[in-house]
């Protein structure tokens, strides 16, 4: 397969593993006559020589591009590795500048760095933070400058789960904001996960790849488009056709579900439904499939990778630039990914091009709720890791962990939350 196209994997960003223990969060809000920005400064975790936390700030002006973040710590604190930013210090001044994907800082929009730490003596909460000079004094006509100093939790040996904290409350699309807050007993895993994602794909570099599930979804303004590549000889009916079609739709409704709570989307996930569309088959022979509606475009005979493939000018993995004038059927008709199926094949493969399992395997499981494999790879398709050779921390049963569930749990959907959580910058959310 071309390079990108048999990618079994995307993946995310650094939160190096995290020392749990008991949490603390200090908000800083102070008064100036032109404020620039605000800071909350959290304690996310601490044992007795190491402390992970995250500090949000909030740009209260102009849109700035690039932003650099500084703060002083005490004499005996020192940043060891960082994520979101990338982090400095000389002596106890600190200073994060802008990742890649955050060089624009706009207006009331926030950004989260996070960081591992040591100290010694004492580990207050600095309280001098500054935002490209300007120091992050809080909004007009607030109190007094005042702020509370993070108190020291006690000194703990050993490493155990702590609570949930609330980081980086983020703006939902109805101007609500949600807070970082998976299970407590997650919160080592996820960011575990996070750090190895970031660290492995792409030489490092997660973020110059533009085509996850979600950069397609957004640019389909929410729904995804699929054509079929039915890799086998064995006849489809009409009726087989349109079940195939609703366990494709079924299973990316799976997971889209988990991106939403109650009636809203999730930390401003803009969609509480996510359409799916399957607009085309691709075949070998035309007598493979036994109907003679157009209710799809049929493509015959156009061989790609040994096997039937959708036409080029329609697909997205082709035509990224979302320029699909080429296609015979026009951009209503393009199409994100593949379900490609194929006869006789174990096991499964899943990429930003779409799916690949087995066409008996599929359509013996075709009115399952949960066709686990599948299941699987899509998640790939989003950006969610394998484990192949190593398990996050206190989990060991759920849909990524090939073999260990059949249907998506509570850690994968905290996975999935994250990806967009750290990519829902891209999108203007």
């Amino acid at each position: 397969m071309p390079i990108g196209r048999s990618r079994k994997v995307m993946l995310i960003m650094a939160a190096a593993t995290m020392v749990a223990g008991a949490g603390v969060a200090t908000q800083m809000v102070a008064h100036a006559d032109t404020p620039a920005c605000k800071v909350r400064y959290t304690v996310v975790s601490q044992t007795s020589v190491t402390f992970t936390a995250e500090v949000a700030v909030t740009n209260l002006g102009d849109a700035i591009t690039p932003w650099a973040l500084k703060w002083s710590f005490d004499s005996g604190q020192a940043v060891t590795s960082g994520w979101n930013g990338v982090f400095s210090q000389n002596g106890t001044r600190v200073t994060v500048t802008n990742a890649r994907r955050t060089t624009r800082l706009r207006k009331d929009r926030n950004v989260t760095v996070g960081f591992n730490a040591t100290w010694s003596g004492s580990n207050p909460a600095p309280t001098d933070f500054t935002l490209n000079g300007v120091a992050c004094t809080g909004q007009v006509g607030s109190a007094a400058p005042s702020s509370s100093a993070t108190t020291t939790p006690a000194p703990s040996q050993a490493a155990t789960p702590g609570p949930s904290v609330s980081a980086a409350a983020t703006p939902t699309s109805s101007g609500a904001t949600v807070a970082w807050d998976p299970p407590s007993t997650l919160v080592k895993p996820l960011a575990e996960v996070w750090e190895h994602q970031e660290k492995t794909y792409n030489n490092g570099n997660l973020y110059s790849f533009k085509n996850y599930g979600w950069d397609q979804l957004m640019a389909n303004k929410g729904s995804i488009n699929y054509c079929v590549r039915w890799d086998s000889s064995a006849t489809v009916t009409a009726a087989l056709r349109d079940q195939i079609h609703a366990a494709i739709k079924r299973q990316v409704k799976q997971w889209m579900s988990q991106m939403v709570d109650g009636a809203a989307g999730w930390n401003g996930f803009p969609y509480t439904e996510v359409p799916v569309n399957v607009v085309g088959w691709a075949v070998r022979d035309r007598n493979t499939l036994q109907w003679t509606d157009d209710s799809v475009d049929i493509y015959v005979n156009n061989i790609r990778e040994g096997a039937p493939q959708c036409a080029e000018p329609c697909g997205r993995f082709f035509h990224q630039d979302g320029n699909y004038s080429s296609c015979p059927g026009g951009a209503s008709h393009h199409y994100d990914m593949s379900m490609w199926l194929t006869s006789g094949f174990g096991g499964g493969h899943g990429g930003d091009w779409g799916q690949r399992v087995g066409s008996e395997y599929f359509v013996g499981a075709v009115n399952d709720e949960n066709i686990h494999i599948v299941l699987h790879e899509l998640g790939h398709s989003f950006g969610l890791d394998d484990f192949y050779d190593w398990t996050p921390t206190g989990v060991s049963n759920f849909i990524m962990l090939a073999g260990s569930s059949t249907r998506i749990t509570e850690f994968d959907k905290w996975m999935l939350r994250d990806w967009w959580r750290h990519l829902k910058d891209r999108y203007g959310y």
